[in-house]
């Protein structure tokens, strides 16, 4: 008994992922939200054979009553990324966007847990725990920022490098959600080893499959399909968590003691998901000496992502 809504679910991820979760056999209200096409969406959705009530609400005017009384909301919303673009180009747009739902998250479901996809991740949770902080509602346990295809990619990359199944090439993804922030942990990859070379290709195709997406499909977007199912699973493990209350542990981009010493209050790493959200944040482990320069080139970027958020709500 789980009520979803998606805020953004006409665009490029919000259709598959609102496609996924319509199927998914504990949600039982999906509410998708955009400014444009999303009764349209819904209408399509509300014929598929599942338990799940499907409502489409369009435009700002509706927003509070998408929100109403939501469990989860998720928010893919803002515009895609387009070759030639990094994810703080998208900064200035997707800001405000966030800004702006956050705000009615906080007035309709403030115990809502809230998944945030829209990028770039690294400064849009932090934009929405000021919004949070503001309102005096934020809880640091219920918000996420959605770096799951960074781990969904890791398994992919790893497995078809070294002929496994991509079910056993659980690599733990630690940093944040763009280029250099993200930091894979190849070295802890129980039972598998690399070379060097391995390792560098890997983590260089990882901390920018992204950019292979933008460049594939020509200014048609960037990775949509992908990151729905990311999405999508990062939802099962919360609904798993939080109401079958099954303890799960997924990586999020959360409000984190593990880099505050280098400056980032948020940060993602394995976090064991439970009935009040992020119960438990797994600490990071050994690092190799390459993985520990990874992680020093990670912080630098990522401290400064983070100021730009806050810096966004608070100067506004």
């Amino acid at each position: 008994m789980v009520k979803v809504a998606v805020l953004g679910a006409a665009g490029g991820i919000g259709q598959p992922l609102s496609l996924l979760l319509k199927s998914h056999p504990q949600v039982t209200e999906l509410n998708l939200y955009d400014i444009v096409n999303s009764p349209g969406v819904a209408a399509d959705l509300s014929h598929i054979c599942t338990k799940a009530k499907v409502t489409g609400y369009k435009g700002q005017e509706n927003l509070d009553a998408a929100l109403a009384g939501c469990d989860i909301v998720v928010i893919p919303a803002g515009i895609p990324r387009k070759p030639g673009m990094t994810r703080d180009d998208l900064f200035n747009i997707n800001a405000g966007i966030v800004k702006g739902l956050a705000e009615g998250i906080a007035k309709n479901c403030p115990k809502a847990f809230t998944c945030i996809i829209s990028n770039p991740v690294n400064s849009t949770v932090p934009i929405c725990a000021e919004v949070f902080k503001k309102a005096g509602t934020y809880d640091p346990k219920r918000l996420f920022g959605v770096t799951l295809l960074d781990i969904v990619r890791s398994s992919t990359f790893v497995s078809e490098a070294k002929g496994m199944n991509p079910a056993e090439a659980k690599v733990t993804v630690i940093g944040g959600h763009s280029g250099v922030t993200i930091v894979p942990l190849l070295s802890q990859l129980k039972g598998v080893t690399f070379s060097q070379e391995e390792v560098e290709a890997l983590t260089h195709r990882i901390q920018f499959g992204g950019d292979e997406v933008v460049k594939a499909k020509d200014g048609a977007g960037s990775a949509t399909l992908s990151m729905a199912y990311a999405a999508a699973r990062f939802v099962d493990s919360l609904i798993e968590g939080a109401f079958m209350k099954k303890p799960v542990v997924e990586c999020a981009y959360v409000e984190s003691p593990l880099a505050a010493d280098d400056g980032c209050a948020y940060f993602a790493s394995a976090v064991e998901l439970g009935p009040a959200g992020a119960e438990k944040i797994l600490p990071i482990g050994p690092l190799s000496d390459y993985e520990q320069g990874l992680y020093k080139a990670c912080v630098e970027q990522l401290k400064a992502n983070i100021a730009k958020g806050v810096n966004f709500v608070n100067q506004a």
